[in-house]
Protein backbone atom coordinates (compact mmCIF):
# COMPACT_ATOMS: atom_id res chain seq x y z
CA UNK A 1 0.00 0.00 0.00
CA UNK A 2 2.75 2.44 0.87
CA UNK A 3 4.55 1.45 -2.34
CA UNK A 4 1.45 2.47 -4.29
CA UNK A 5 1.35 5.83 -2.54
CA UNK A 6 5.04 6.34 -3.21
CA UNK A 7 4.72 5.44 -6.90
CA UNK A 8 1.79 7.81 -7.36
CA UNK A 9 3.57 10.61 -5.55
CA UNK A 10 6.71 10.09 -7.66
CA UNK A 11 4.69 10.15 -10.90
CA UNK A 12 2.92 13.35 -9.94
CA UNK A 13 6.18 15.00 -8.95
CA UNK A 14 7.83 13.91 -12.19
CA UNK A 15 5.01 15.31 -14.31
CA UNK A 16 5.05 18.59 -12.42
CA UNK A 17 8.82 18.88 -12.74
CA UNK A 18 8.70 18.16 -16.46
CA UNK A 19 6.03 20.79 -17.01
CA UNK A 20 7.86 23.44 -15.00
CA UNK A 21 11.11 22.70 -16.84
CA UNK A 22 9.34 23.00 -20.20
CA UNK A 23 7.73 26.27 -19.19
CA UNK A 24 11.08 27.72 -18.17
CA UNK A 25 12.49 26.98 -21.64
CA UNK A 26 9.66 28.80 -23.37
CA UNK A 27 10.01 32.28 -24.81
CA UNK A 28 7.70 34.90 -23.31
CA UNK A 29 5.38 36.27 -25.98
CA UNK A 30 2.85 39.08 -25.71
CA UNK A 31 -0.26 39.16 -27.87
CA UNK A 32 0.98 42.31 -29.67
CA UNK A 33 4.29 40.65 -30.53
CA UNK A 34 2.50 37.51 -31.65
CA UNK A 35 0.26 39.46 -34.03
CA UNK A 36 3.24 41.39 -35.40
CA UNK A 37 5.19 38.18 -35.99
CA UNK A 38 2.22 36.52 -37.70
CA UNK A 39 1.64 39.41 -40.07
CA UNK A 40 5.34 39.54 -40.90
CA UNK A 41 6.30 35.87 -41.19
CA UNK A 42 3.20 33.82 -41.93
CA UNK A 43 3.41 32.38 -45.48
CA UNK A 44 -0.22 33.28 -46.16
CA UNK A 45 0.56 36.97 -45.62
CA UNK A 46 3.61 36.73 -47.87
CA UNK A 47 1.49 35.10 -50.57
CA UNK A 48 -1.12 37.86 -50.22
CA UNK A 49 1.61 40.49 -50.60
CA UNK A 50 2.83 38.82 -53.80
CA UNK A 51 -0.73 38.76 -55.12
CA UNK A 52 -1.12 42.49 -54.45
CA UNK A 53 2.15 43.28 -56.22
CA UNK A 54 1.11 41.13 -59.19
CA UNK A 55 -2.17 43.06 -59.42
CA UNK A 56 -0.25 46.33 -59.33
CA UNK A 57 1.91 45.23 -62.24
CA UNK A 58 -1.19 44.13 -64.17
CA UNK A 59 -2.68 47.59 -63.66
CA UNK A 60 0.50 49.21 -64.96
CA UNK A 61 0.46 46.86 -67.92
CA UNK A 62 -3.09 47.99 -68.75
CA UNK A 63 -1.88 51.60 -68.94
CA UNK A 64 0.37 50.50 -71.80
CA UNK A 65 -2.69 49.78 -73.95
CA UNK A 66 -3.03 53.53 -74.45
CA UNK A 67 0.57 53.92 -75.61
CA UNK A 68 1.93 53.60 -79.15
CA UNK A 69 3.11 50.14 -80.09
CA UNK A 70 6.59 50.37 -81.66
CA UNK A 71 8.28 47.43 -83.27
CA UNK A 72 11.29 46.58 -85.42
CA UNK A 73 10.98 44.16 -88.31
CA UNK A 74 13.70 42.52 -90.32
CA UNK A 75 13.36 40.12 -93.24
CA UNK A 76 15.33 38.47 -96.02
CA UNK A 77 13.56 37.00 -99.05
CA UNK A 78 14.67 34.97 -102.06
CA UNK A 79 12.01 35.05 -104.78
CA UNK A 80 11.41 32.44 -107.43
CA UNK A 81 12.51 34.93 -110.13
CA UNK A 82 13.22 38.59 -110.60
CA UNK A 83 10.26 40.93 -110.80
CA UNK A 84 10.06 43.01 -114.02
CA UNK A 85 8.78 43.29 -117.64
CA UNK A 86 9.86 40.88 -120.42
CA UNK A 87 10.15 42.66 -123.85
CA UNK A 88 12.01 39.81 -125.63
CA UNK A 89 8.88 39.05 -127.61
CA UNK A 90 9.26 42.41 -129.38
CA UNK A 91 12.72 41.67 -130.78
CA UNK A 92 11.45 39.72 -133.81
CA UNK A 93 9.02 42.45 -134.99
CA UNK A 94 11.66 45.11 -134.44
CA UNK A 95 14.22 43.10 -136.43
CA UNK A 96 11.72 42.53 -139.25
CA UNK A 97 10.87 46.24 -139.45
CA UNK A 98 14.59 47.12 -139.52
CA UNK A 99 15.32 44.67 -142.31
CA UNK A 100 12.43 45.99 -144.40
CA UNK A 101 13.57 49.54 -143.86
CA UNK A 102 17.16 48.81 -144.86
CA UNK A 103 16.11 46.74 -147.90
CA UNK A 104 13.55 49.22 -149.19
CA UNK A 105 16.17 51.25 -151.01
CA UNK A 106 15.54 54.36 -149.06
CA UNK A 107 19.07 54.13 -147.76
CA UNK A 108 21.51 53.37 -150.61
CA UNK A 109 24.85 54.05 -149.02
CA UNK A 110 26.37 50.63 -148.18
CA UNK A 111 28.59 52.13 -145.51
CA UNK A 112 25.61 53.67 -143.74
CA UNK A 113 23.61 50.45 -144.00
CA UNK A 114 26.53 48.50 -142.50
CA UNK A 115 26.89 51.04 -139.74
CA UNK A 116 23.13 50.81 -138.87
CA UNK A 117 23.27 47.00 -138.87
CA UNK A 118 26.34 47.15 -136.59
CA UNK A 119 24.27 49.16 -134.12
CA UNK A 120 21.12 47.01 -134.35
CA UNK A 121 22.73 43.58 -134.00
CA UNK A 122 24.00 44.05 -130.38
CA UNK A 123 20.63 45.49 -129.38
CA UNK A 124 18.69 42.62 -130.97
CA UNK A 125 20.98 40.03 -129.42
CA UNK A 126 20.63 41.53 -125.90
CA UNK A 127 18.13 40.35 -123.24
CA UNK A 128 15.09 42.61 -123.38
CA UNK A 129 13.93 41.86 -119.72
CA UNK A 130 13.49 44.99 -117.60
CA UNK A 131 14.21 44.07 -113.93
CA UNK A 132 12.25 46.08 -111.35
CA UNK A 133 13.18 44.00 -108.29
CA UNK A 134 15.98 41.51 -107.83
CA UNK A 135 14.91 38.08 -106.63
CA UNK A 136 17.18 38.40 -103.55
CA UNK A 137 16.25 41.22 -101.17
CA UNK A 138 16.14 42.12 -97.49
CA UNK A 139 15.33 45.02 -95.24
CA UNK A 140 15.22 46.23 -91.63
CA UNK A 141 12.53 48.67 -90.64
CA UNK A 142 10.23 49.89 -87.90
CA UNK A 143 6.52 50.25 -87.41
CA UNK A 144 4.30 52.27 -85.09
CA UNK A 145 0.66 51.56 -84.24
CA UNK A 146 -1.43 54.00 -82.22
CA UNK A 147 -4.93 53.00 -81.08
CA UNK A 148 -7.36 55.86 -81.66
CA UNK A 149 -10.70 54.28 -80.82
CA UNK A 150 -11.40 50.65 -79.93
CA UNK A 151 -14.98 51.07 -78.85
CA UNK A 152 -14.06 51.71 -75.21
CA UNK A 153 -12.11 48.48 -74.67
CA UNK A 154 -8.96 50.24 -73.48
CA UNK A 155 -10.81 52.30 -70.87
CA UNK A 156 -12.67 49.21 -69.68
CA UNK A 157 -9.43 47.23 -69.45
CA UNK A 158 -7.80 49.95 -67.33
CA UNK A 159 -10.80 50.17 -65.02
CA UNK A 160 -10.87 46.38 -64.71
CA UNK A 161 -7.16 46.34 -63.82
CA UNK A 162 -7.75 48.90 -61.06
CA UNK A 163 -10.66 46.83 -59.76
CA UNK A 164 -8.49 43.71 -59.72
CA UNK A 165 -5.84 45.61 -57.78
CA UNK A 166 -8.43 46.70 -55.20
CA UNK A 167 -9.73 43.13 -55.06
CA UNK A 168 -6.22 41.87 -54.26
CA UNK A 169 -5.99 44.41 -51.44
CA UNK A 170 -9.33 43.28 -50.03
CA UNK A 171 -8.24 39.64 -50.31
CA UNK A 172 -5.08 40.55 -48.39
CA UNK A 173 -7.20 42.22 -45.70
CA UNK A 174 -9.36 39.11 -45.49
CA UNK A 175 -6.26 36.95 -45.06
CA UNK A 176 -4.92 39.35 -42.45
CA UNK A 177 -8.13 39.31 -40.43
CA UNK A 178 -8.44 35.53 -40.64
CA UNK A 179 -4.86 35.12 -39.40
CA UNK A 180 -5.52 37.42 -36.44
CA UNK A 181 -8.53 35.28 -35.49
CA UNK A 182 -6.49 32.11 -35.90
CA UNK A 183 -3.68 33.57 -33.82
CA UNK A 184 -6.02 34.61 -31.01
CA UNK A 185 -7.54 31.13 -31.00
CA UNK A 186 -4.14 29.44 -30.77
CA UNK A 187 -2.45 32.03 -28.53
CA UNK A 188 -5.17 31.97 -25.89
CA UNK A 189 -5.69 28.28 -26.61
CA UNK A 190 -2.12 27.70 -25.48
CA UNK A 191 -2.69 29.93 -22.44
CA UNK A 192 -5.82 27.92 -21.62
CA UNK A 193 -4.03 24.60 -22.08
CA UNK A 194 -1.06 25.63 -19.92
CA UNK A 195 -3.32 26.89 -17.14
CA UNK A 196 -5.38 23.73 -17.41
CA UNK A 197 -2.15 21.78 -16.87
CA UNK A 198 -1.53 23.81 -13.73
CA UNK A 199 -5.07 23.13 -12.50
CA UNK A 200 -4.68 19.43 -13.22
CA UNK A 201 -1.30 19.41 -11.47
CA UNK A 202 -2.84 20.97 -8.37
CA UNK A 203 -5.57 18.34 -8.51
CA UNK A 204 -2.96 15.59 -8.63
CA UNK A 205 -1.12 17.11 -5.68
CA UNK A 206 -4.34 17.51 -3.72
CA UNK A 207 -5.54 13.97 -4.43
CA UNK A 208 -2.08 12.68 -3.53
CA UNK A 209 -2.33 14.35 -0.13
CA UNK A 210 -5.82 12.91 0.32
CA UNK A 211 -4.47 9.47 -0.60
CA UNK A 212 -1.75 9.76 2.05
CA UNK A 213 -4.39 10.77 4.59
CA UNK A 214 -6.66 7.94 3.47
CA UNK A 215 -3.85 5.40 3.88
CA UNK A 216 -3.14 6.64 7.39
CA UNK A 217 -6.84 6.62 8.33
CA UNK A 218 -7.26 3.10 6.95
CA UNK A 219 -4.31 1.86 9.00
CA UNK A 220 -5.96 3.35 12.09
CA UNK A 221 -9.24 1.68 11.21
CA UNK A 222 -11.05 4.97 10.71
CA UNK A 223 -12.13 4.37 7.08
CA UNK A 224 -12.86 1.28 5.02
CA UNK A 225 -10.53 -0.17 2.39
CA UNK A 226 -13.00 0.83 -0.34
CA UNK A 227 -12.55 4.47 0.62
CA UNK A 228 -8.80 4.23 0.05
CA UNK A 229 -9.28 2.36 -3.24
CA UNK A 230 -11.64 5.08 -4.43
CA UNK A 231 -8.96 7.71 -3.78
CA UNK A 232 -6.39 5.63 -5.66
CA UNK A 233 -8.80 5.36 -8.61
CA UNK A 234 -9.30 9.12 -8.64
CA UNK A 235 -5.54 9.62 -8.38
CA UNK A 236 -4.95 7.54 -11.48
CA UNK A 237 -7.70 9.42 -13.26
CA UNK A 238 -6.21 12.79 -12.27
CA UNK A 239 -2.77 11.74 -13.52
CA UNK A 240 -4.26 10.66 -16.85
CA UNK A 241 -6.03 14.00 -17.24
CA UNK A 242 -2.79 15.79 -16.41
CA UNK A 243 -0.96 13.84 -19.12
CA UNK A 244 -3.73 14.60 -21.62
CA UNK A 245 -3.52 18.31 -20.74
CA UNK A 246 0.25 18.32 -21.29
CA UNK A 247 -0.16 16.63 -24.68
CA UNK A 248 -2.68 19.34 -25.55
CA UNK A 249 -0.07 21.96 -24.69
CA UNK A 250 2.41 20.34 -27.07
CA UNK A 251 -0.16 20.18 -29.87
CA UNK A 252 -1.24 23.81 -29.53
CA UNK A 253 2.39 24.93 -29.25
CA UNK A 254 3.08 23.46 -32.68
CA UNK A 255 -0.08 25.04 -34.07
CA UNK A 256 0.88 28.44 -32.66
CA UNK A 257 4.35 28.17 -34.19
CA UNK A 258 2.74 27.40 -37.54
CA UNK A 259 0.60 30.55 -37.33
CA UNK A 260 3.54 32.68 -36.21
CA UNK A 261 5.68 31.33 -39.03
CA UNK A 262 8.36 30.61 -36.45
CA UNK A 263 9.14 27.33 -34.76
CA UNK A 264 9.85 27.18 -31.05
CA UNK A 265 8.25 27.13 -27.64
CA UNK A 266 6.31 30.16 -26.45
CA UNK A 267 4.84 31.32 -23.17
CA UNK A 268 1.76 33.54 -23.62
CA UNK A 269 2.02 36.39 -21.13
CA UNK A 270 -1.09 38.34 -22.16
CA UNK A 271 -3.94 37.11 -20.00
CA UNK A 272 -7.31 36.07 -21.34
CA UNK A 273 -9.91 38.71 -20.63
CA UNK A 274 -13.62 39.46 -20.49
CA UNK A 275 -15.09 42.88 -21.22
CA UNK A 276 -17.60 44.41 -18.85
CA UNK A 277 -18.98 46.72 -21.57
CA UNK A 278 -19.44 45.83 -25.23
CA UNK A 279 -20.90 47.94 -28.04
CA UNK A 280 -24.38 47.20 -29.36
CA UNK A 281 -24.97 44.64 -32.09
CA UNK A 282 -25.87 47.33 -34.63
CA UNK A 283 -22.41 48.86 -34.22
CA UNK A 284 -20.71 45.72 -35.50
CA UNK A 285 -23.29 45.15 -38.23
CA UNK A 286 -22.68 48.65 -39.59
CA UNK A 287 -18.93 48.08 -39.45
CA UNK A 288 -19.36 44.84 -41.38
CA UNK A 289 -21.36 46.58 -44.10
CA UNK A 290 -18.58 49.12 -44.55
CA UNK A 291 -15.38 47.17 -43.92
CA UNK A 292 -15.91 43.44 -44.31
CA UNK A 293 -13.30 42.37 -46.91
CA UNK A 294 -15.54 39.66 -48.35
CA UNK A 295 -18.34 42.14 -49.00
CA UNK A 296 -15.77 44.48 -50.49
CA UNK A 297 -14.60 41.77 -52.88
CA UNK A 298 -18.15 40.93 -53.92
CA UNK A 299 -18.86 44.61 -54.61
CA UNK A 300 -15.69 44.84 -56.70
CA UNK A 301 -16.66 41.70 -58.62
CA UNK A 302 -19.95 43.36 -59.47
CA UNK A 303 -18.08 46.39 -60.82
CA UNK A 304 -15.79 44.05 -62.74
CA UNK A 305 -18.81 42.33 -64.28
CA UNK A 306 -20.12 45.73 -65.37
CA UNK A 307 -16.81 46.41 -67.09
CA UNK A 308 -17.24 43.06 -68.82
CA UNK A 309 -20.51 44.35 -70.27
CA UNK A 310 -18.70 47.42 -71.61
CA UNK A 311 -16.03 45.23 -73.20
CA UNK A 312 -18.64 43.13 -75.00
CA UNK A 313 -20.51 46.25 -76.07
CA UNK A 314 -17.29 47.59 -77.62
CA UNK A 315 -17.42 44.78 -80.20
CA UNK A 316 -20.39 46.54 -81.79
CA UNK A 317 -18.27 49.67 -82.37
CA UNK A 318 -15.76 50.40 -85.15
CA UNK A 319 -12.08 50.21 -84.31
CA UNK A 320 -9.77 52.95 -85.53
CA UNK A 321 -5.98 52.65 -85.50
CA UNK A 322 -3.28 54.99 -86.79
CA UNK A 323 -0.20 53.29 -88.15
CA UNK A 324 3.05 54.10 -89.80
CA UNK A 325 6.30 52.45 -90.72
CA UNK A 326 9.53 52.75 -92.63
CA UNK A 327 12.72 50.94 -93.47
CA UNK A 328 16.12 52.23 -92.51
CA UNK A 329 18.26 49.53 -94.12
CA UNK A 330 17.64 47.85 -97.50
CA UNK A 331 19.43 45.12 -99.35
CA UNK A 332 18.72 45.09 -103.10
CA UNK A 333 15.27 46.57 -102.58
CA UNK A 334 14.06 48.40 -105.67
CA UNK A 335 14.06 52.15 -105.57
CA UNK A 336 10.45 52.24 -106.73
CA UNK A 337 9.38 50.75 -103.40
CA UNK A 338 8.56 53.59 -100.90
CA UNK A 339 10.74 53.80 -97.82
CA UNK A 340 7.97 54.93 -95.45
CA UNK A 341 4.20 54.98 -95.14
CA UNK A 342 1.54 56.28 -92.72
CA UNK A 343 -2.17 55.70 -92.60
CA UNK A 344 -5.34 55.13 -90.62
CA UNK A 345 -7.14 51.79 -90.47
CA UNK A 346 -10.80 51.23 -89.67
CA UNK A 347 -12.33 47.87 -88.88
CA UNK A 348 -16.02 47.27 -88.38
CA UNK A 349 -17.51 43.83 -87.97
CA UNK A 350 -20.85 43.48 -89.75
CA UNK A 351 -21.86 39.94 -88.81
CA UNK A 352 -20.21 37.14 -86.82
CA UNK A 353 -22.95 34.59 -86.40
CA UNK A 354 -24.58 36.46 -83.46
CA UNK A 355 -21.48 35.78 -81.38
CA UNK A 356 -21.34 39.35 -80.10
CA UNK A 357 -25.02 39.42 -79.21
CA UNK A 358 -24.84 36.26 -77.13
CA UNK A 359 -21.64 37.32 -75.34
CA UNK A 360 -23.16 40.69 -74.53
CA UNK A 361 -26.26 39.00 -73.13
CA UNK A 362 -24.10 36.61 -71.08
CA UNK A 363 -22.15 39.55 -69.62
CA UNK A 364 -25.39 41.23 -68.53
CA UNK A 365 -26.52 38.01 -66.87
CA UNK A 366 -23.22 37.87 -65.01
CA UNK A 367 -23.89 41.32 -63.60
CA UNK A 368 -27.30 40.18 -62.38
CA UNK A 369 -25.84 37.01 -60.88
CA UNK A 370 -23.11 38.86 -59.00
CA UNK A 371 -25.68 41.34 -57.75
CA UNK A 372 -27.75 38.53 -56.25
CA UNK A 373 -24.64 37.00 -54.71
CA UNK A 374 -23.81 40.37 -53.19
CA UNK A 375 -27.26 40.58 -51.58
CA UNK A 376 -26.87 37.05 -50.26
CA UNK A 377 -23.40 37.79 -48.89
CA UNK A 378 -24.64 40.91 -47.10
CA UNK A 379 -27.42 38.92 -45.44
CA UNK A 380 -25.04 36.09 -44.48
CA UNK A 381 -22.52 38.47 -42.94
CA UNK A 382 -25.26 40.25 -40.98
CA UNK A 383 -26.51 36.93 -39.62
CA UNK A 384 -22.95 35.81 -38.84
CA UNK A 385 -22.24 39.00 -36.91
CA UNK A 386 -25.43 38.56 -34.89
CA UNK A 387 -24.62 34.92 -34.17
CA UNK A 388 -21.06 35.65 -33.05
CA UNK A 389 -22.19 38.62 -30.97
CA UNK A 390 -24.88 36.64 -29.14
CA UNK A 391 -22.54 33.73 -28.44
CA UNK A 392 -19.87 36.10 -27.15
CA UNK A 393 -22.34 37.88 -24.88
CA UNK A 394 -23.57 34.53 -23.60
CA UNK A 395 -20.09 33.62 -22.39
CA UNK A 396 -19.62 37.06 -20.88
CA UNK A 397 -22.90 36.76 -18.97
CA UNK A 398 -22.01 33.27 -17.76
CA UNK A 399 -18.90 34.56 -16.01
CA UNK A 400 -20.97 35.95 -13.10
CA UNK A 401 -22.59 32.60 -12.36
CA UNK A 402 -19.25 30.80 -12.82
CA UNK A 403 -17.61 33.15 -10.30
CA UNK A 404 -20.39 32.34 -7.84
CA UNK A 405 -19.86 28.63 -8.47
CA UNK A 406 -16.14 29.09 -7.88
CA UNK A 407 -16.76 30.73 -4.49
CA UNK A 408 -19.03 27.88 -3.51
CA UNK A 409 -16.61 25.19 -4.77
CA UNK A 410 -13.69 26.66 -2.80
CA UNK A 411 -15.73 26.91 0.38
CA UNK A 412 -17.23 23.44 -0.13
CA UNK A 413 -13.75 21.93 -0.51
CA UNK A 414 -12.55 23.65 2.64
CA UNK A 415 -15.48 22.28 4.62
CA UNK A 416 -15.12 18.76 3.24
CA UNK A 417 -11.39 18.73 3.95
CA UNK A 418 -11.92 19.76 7.56
CA UNK A 419 -14.71 17.20 7.98
CA UNK A 420 -12.56 14.45 6.44
CA UNK A 421 -9.69 15.12 8.82
CA UNK A 422 -12.14 14.86 11.72
CA UNK A 423 -13.57 11.62 10.32
CA UNK A 424 -16.95 13.19 9.65
CA UNK A 425 -16.80 12.94 5.85
CA UNK A 426 -15.81 10.22 3.44
CA UNK A 427 -12.77 10.40 1.16
CA UNK A 428 -15.02 10.16 -1.88
CA UNK A 429 -16.82 13.33 -0.84
CA UNK A 430 -13.50 15.09 -0.41
CA UNK A 431 -12.21 13.95 -3.79
CA UNK A 432 -15.43 14.96 -5.49
CA UNK A 433 -15.13 18.40 -3.90
CA UNK A 434 -11.53 18.67 -5.16
CA UNK A 435 -12.53 17.66 -8.69
CA UNK A 436 -15.55 19.94 -8.63
CA UNK A 437 -13.31 22.91 -7.83
CA UNK A 438 -10.95 21.98 -10.65
CA UNK A 439 -13.89 21.65 -13.02
CA UNK A 440 -15.22 25.09 -12.13
CA UNK A 441 -11.77 26.63 -12.58
CA UNK A 442 -11.39 25.09 -16.01
CA UNK A 443 -14.95 26.07 -16.94
CA UNK A 444 -14.11 29.65 -16.01
CA UNK A 445 -10.96 29.59 -18.15
CA UNK A 446 -12.87 27.97 -21.00
CA UNK A 447 -15.57 30.64 -20.86
CA UNK A 448 -12.94 33.40 -21.05
CA UNK A 449 -11.21 31.62 -23.92
CA UNK A 450 -14.48 31.27 -25.84
CA UNK A 451 -15.24 34.95 -25.24
CA UNK A 452 -11.85 36.03 -26.58
CA UNK A 453 -12.06 33.68 -29.58
CA UNK A 454 -15.58 34.85 -30.48
CA UNK A 455 -14.53 38.49 -30.07
CA UNK A 456 -11.74 37.90 -32.61
CA UNK A 457 -14.17 36.26 -35.02
CA UNK A 458 -16.67 39.08 -34.51
CA UNK A 459 -14.04 41.71 -35.30
CA UNK A 460 -12.99 39.65 -38.33
CA UNK A 461 -16.56 39.65 -39.62
CA UNK A 462 -16.75 43.39 -38.97
CA UNK A 463 -13.48 43.92 -40.86
CA UNK A 464 -11.62 45.47 -37.91
CA UNK A 465 -9.39 42.66 -36.62
CA UNK A 466 -6.55 45.15 -36.19
CA UNK A 467 -8.47 46.65 -33.24
CA UNK A 468 -8.34 43.44 -31.20
CA UNK A 469 -5.36 44.46 -29.09
CA UNK A 470 -7.10 47.74 -28.31
CA UNK A 471 -10.00 45.73 -26.86
CA UNK A 472 -7.54 43.74 -24.76
CA UNK A 473 -6.14 47.00 -23.32
CA UNK A 474 -9.48 48.53 -22.41
CA UNK A 475 -9.93 49.66 -18.85
CA UNK A 476 -12.93 47.34 -18.42
CA UNK A 477 -11.06 44.28 -19.73
CA UNK A 478 -10.88 41.92 -16.73
CA UNK A 479 -7.99 39.42 -16.94
CA UNK A 480 -8.97 35.82 -16.26
CA UNK A 481 -6.44 33.38 -14.81
CA UNK A 482 -6.77 30.06 -13.02
CA UNK A 483 -5.34 31.49 -9.79
CA UNK A 484 -7.13 34.82 -9.68
CA UNK A 485 -10.31 36.71 -10.41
Amino acid sequence: MMKTVGRIAFTAAALAAAFVAGAQERQALTLDDAIAATLADNPAMKAAAHEERAAQQERRAAIGLRMPQIGITGAYTYLGKDIGFDFNGLKAPVKDVANRLLGSGIITDPALIGSIQGLLNPMLNADWFLTLQDRSLGFVGGEVTVPIWLGGKINAANRAAKINEQTAVEAGNQTRNALVSQLVERYFGLALAMQAVEVRRQVVEGVRRHLEDAVALEQNGMIARSERLYVEFKMAEAERELEDAELQVATITSALGNTLGREGGYMPVTAMFVLDAVEELTYYQQLAEQRNPLLGQVALKQRLAEEGVRVQRADFMPQVVAMGGGSFYNYQVSGIVPRWAVGVGVRFKLFDGLNREYKYSAARQTVQRVGELRNKAEQDISVLVEQLYNQMMNYRNRMASIDASLDFAEEYLRIKNAAFLEGMSSSSDLIDAELNLAGVRIERLQAAYNFDKLLAQLLEAAGVSDEYTAYARRADARPVRFDGR
